[in-house]
């Protein structure tokens, strides 16, 4: 059973005429019938009785007419539902992206994605940087902002731009009055770490670590938000991508460039196959939106 041929049935079952019906549907009457002779044998039976003078509907013809206008209906509300969705005038998409991005740089990208197709819902999952990584992995959402994962296996990941960290000091502290810190210097001071297994936390252990620099955390936190008012009350010292040094100084730190070593890691978006439209666009926008931001390297 195909539309066309719902749709032959239902034009002969309202005019009771061949003739008309094959005007409504702009169909040669040989086309008509092969479409309505289709219909029923995959039904199993006659829905219409035609004469030379006449058409009338068998009884199951009579009661196929509503269903058959129901099911027309169901095609063409989910026929015009894609199409929207296509064309991006309707739609839902989710995407997962780690704290600090999520927190710093993805709000201008969504109202730029918003302005562009204001009727499509994002549900955003802020997540640390290895759940980012399983949902977009497991499917639960269709793109992921995250570091370039060490082994990406099946998922693709495309780079928006490098990150370098930035030293984090008290602001009233003799470290704020320099123009820039080694890790030397900075490992001097009490050290505020992100607990792990956060990316964050394993990033600087390795690297420093190549340069037999041990980091001993004398405090840890969850979350980027509290490291940064430890650090703005005085009790120690941290290092963070250069993306969340905006929200390091709202919350009172002072940020700084932190050398010898420099440690970057790109930072981009994950997916697993095909993208929907809605998710198409929105990375575009990412791409247009953070091509060079604040305080990192381009990719």
């Amino acid at each position: 059973m195909t539309v066309k041929q719902l749709r032959a049935f239902l034009a002969v079952a309202q005019t009771l005429s061949f003739t008309q019906a094959c005007e409504r549907l702009h169909l040669s009457q040989p086309a008509l019938s092969l479409a309505i002779k289709g219909l029923e044998e995959s039904l199993g039976g006659r829905l219409l009785i035609r004469t030379t003078r006449s058409v009338r509907l068998t009884p199951e013809g009579e009661s196929f007419v509503p269903l058959a206008k129901r099911l027309l209906a169901e095609w063409d509300n989910t026929e015009e539902l894609m199409r929207q969705r296509f064309t991006l005038q309707l739609g839902r998409l989710s995407i997962a992206a780690m704290p600090s991005f999520a927190s710093n740089l993805l709000p201008a990208a969504l109202m730029a994605f918003r302005n562009r197709h204001p009727r499509i819902n994002v549900t955003v999952h802020d997540v640390i940087n290895e759940q980012v990584i399983d949902m977009v992995r497991d499917r639960q959402v269709e793109l992921g902002i995250a570091f370039e994962p060490e082994a990406s296996g099946s998922l693709t990941f495309t780079a928006l731009f490098i990150d370098r960290f930035v030293a984090v000091v008290p602001p009233n502290s003799l470290l704020a009055r320099h123009d820039r810190l080694s890790w030397e210097i900075l490992l001097t001071h009490d050290f505020i770490a992100l607990q792990r297994p956060s990316m964050v936390r394993r990033l600087l252990e390795q690297q420093i670590g190549k340069r037999g620099i041990h980091l001993t955390a004398a405090f840890e936190s969850h979350q980027l938000a509290t490291v940064g008012r430890m650090v703005a009350s005085g009790l120690g010292v941290s290092a963070v991508p250069s993306l969340c040094a905006k929200q390091m100084e709202e919350l009172g730190a002072r940020c700084l460039p932190l050398d010898d070593p420099a440690i970057e890691h790109a930072v981009g978006m994950l997916s697993y196959g095909g993208l929907s439209a809605a998710a198409l666009a929105l990375r575009q926008v990412l791409i247009e939106t953070n091509e060079t931001p604040e305080g990192s390297l381009p990719a």
